[in-house]
């Protein structure tokens, strides 16, 4: 019997081979609902899973998205995410920390100011 063979998904590529055994990306964190969007720009050689992310980043997407998509670990489309920032085809933006978000006064004080118009 043949390991590397599932009657029904057809070869098993373990992960790590995927990202030749990184598993860290070589730029960025990456959050899970980070925001992805391609650059537009086109590269030569790209690997299967990058041009599948690029395809999927027209609009902008969340790395937990991207990964749901592909139906790949996160870990794997973090390693590829950081390949695509590296080459300059997608830019990333993190979430905005609480810390930075307005207050609830503020955003009420907001709110009863678009009502009285």
């Amino acid at each position: 019997m043949n390991e590397w063979l599932d009657e029904d998904a057809g070869p098993v590529v373990r992960p790590y081979a995927m990202t030749r055994g990184r598993t860290r990306p070589s730029t960025g964190e990456f959050d899970l609902i980070a925001l992805v969007v391609s650059t537009g720009a086109t590269a030569a050689g790209l690997e299967p899973e990058h041009t599948a992310i690029l395809g999927l980043c027209d609009a902008p997407l969340s790395v937990a998205e991207i990964s749901a998509h592909l139906d790949l670990p996160v870990g794997i489309i973090r390693v590829f995410l950081g390949d695509l920032l590296t080459a300059g085809l997608i830019q990333a933006r993190a979430p905005q920390p609480a810390a930075e978000l307005p207050s609830r006064r503020t955003l009420l004080a907001v709110i009863d100011g678009l009502r009285a118009l």
